[in-house]
């Protein structure tokens, strides 16, 4: 029987897996010293500032939190003076904190799961928590010139903190976020998506793979087919959080020797008031038995294992187990399941 890892890895490279990868079984999600030092919101929490000014609010009833923009918290006044505004954090922190998280990675068992660093938000996102999201996609239309320059101040930014994090932790994964569309459609056309976002991906990913990480798994929960093969040529090798309104089967027919798909359980089919165990096997069998065992890895849509409603991210976990019992003769145990994995 594979580890966890070892048959998530089969999985995205189109291998033998021996089952269905359940959710974030081989996923270890670790954080760095960036990722705490931004100030997030808990859920339930409201008006957090972060260490980029944007203000952000969790309400109890969503699976993340999201930028408050009323006029007076809007960061970017002015997008023809953004460098007024706009002002990166600093990513020099002592070696001590560095050493902290490093133990922490080593504390964890690669042989069984990826340690995947967590990276949020991402380029297109940063920029829209910066402007608010209906100025930003005016912004890319009419103010070419200072999106380019924002997001290349955002690449930079973010380059600075790849090699702070390859260089001190050794993450062989990372979970990076980065919404680009809603439902049914992608938040611009493919054309514009390249222009501002392509090289920039190309450039960040390109240097995680160049300094021992293995897999880049995206999370853009979303429609998003129409940008597949530019998150190919970017690096990725797992889109988590891919809809189910994506059409998966026939995104895994054309494209799964190339990357591999992680989601099709959208939280809105299964993670609501009332959710049963039954509705969430009904939709794991539906998802898994269109998708398969190969490129495809059934999973909660949000970026991240859990869920709103308490109990239904692990009904999901429980009736994926079900299935690789039923199919293909593995039953889940404790050496297939992690603490912190069970809690969910």
């Amino acid at each position: 029987m594979l580890t966890p890892k070892q048959n998530m890895r089969e999985a995205v490279r189109g291998g033998n897996p021996d089952r269905f990868v359940n959710q974030y079984e081989a996923v270890y999600i670790m954080m760095h010293p960036a990722a705490v030092a931004r100030k997030r919101p808990m859920r339930g929490q409201e008006n957090v500032v972060d260490n980029w000014g944007v203000t952000n609010t969790f309400p109890a009833d969503v699976p993340g939190a999201f930028p408050v923009h009323t006029p007076d918290k809007i960061v970017v006044k002015d997008i023809e003076r953004w460098r007024d505004f706009v002002k990166a954090p600093p990513l020099k922190f002592p070696q001590e904190m560095w050493d902290q998280f490093k133990a922490q990675y080593d504390a964890v068992d690669g042989e069984q799961v990826y340690k995947a660093a967590f990276i949020a938000p991402g380029l297109f996102e940063q920029s829209h928590n910066l402007c608010e999201i209906s100025r930003v996609l005016t912004y890319y239309l009419i103010n070419e010139d200072e999106m380019h320059d924002m997001i290349k101040y955002l690449t930079d930014w973010e380059m600075e903190l790849a090699e702070g994090i390859c260089a001190n932790l050794h993450p062989d994964a990372i979970l990076h976020h980065d919404d680009w569309g809603g439902i049914d459609s992608t938040f611009m056309s493919p054309a514009m998506f390249d222009d501002f976002f392509l090289d920039a991906y190309k450039q960040i990913y390109g240097y995680y793979h160049d300094h021992g990480v293995e897999l880049i798994i995206h999370h853009s929960d979303s429609y998003a087919a129409t940008l597949v093969p530019s998150m190919i040529e970017m690096g990725i090798d797992v889109w988590q959080g891919c809809m189910a309104t994506n059409n998966l089967p026939e995104l895994i027919k054309k494209y799964g020797d190339k990357i591999a798909f992680m989601g099709g359980i959208e939280n809105r089919a299964v993670d609501f008031e009332g959710w049963t165990d039954e509705n969430c096997e009904a939709v794991v069998r539906k998802m898994c038995g269109e998708c398969g065992t190969k490129s495809f890895i059934p999973c909660i849509a949000q970026g991240g294992p859990g869920s709103v409603y308490p109990g239904v991210y692990a009904s999901l976990s429980s009736a994926i187990d079900k299935l690789n019992e039923e199919q293909f003769g593995i039953k889940a145990s404790e050496s297939t399941r992690l603490p912190w994995q069970i809690m969910f």
